[in-house]
């Protein structure tokens, strides 16, 4: 799931920061979403499925289809 966040963000080439503030959030607390040292809040993950117009279920890695 941390992969393909960080995967997306880079696709569209936005940055940690950027995603950050359209969440609301810190830079740092962002990031720990990348790298897995915090679970992704259910909020957070429909946001950013909504964003990159895809699913949660891919987000979660329980579907490749976006």
């Amino acid at each position: 799931m941390y992969n393909r966040i960080r995967d997306l963000r880079e696709d569209h080439d936005l940055t940690q920061t950027q995603i950050a503030k359209m969440l609301g959030m810190s830079q740092t607390g962002y990031s720990k979403y990348e790298t897995g040292e915090n679970d992704i809040p259910t909020q957070i993950l429909i946001k950013l499925a909504d964003f990159y117009h895809t699913s949660v279920d891919y987000l979660l890695g329980r579907t490749n289809e976006k």
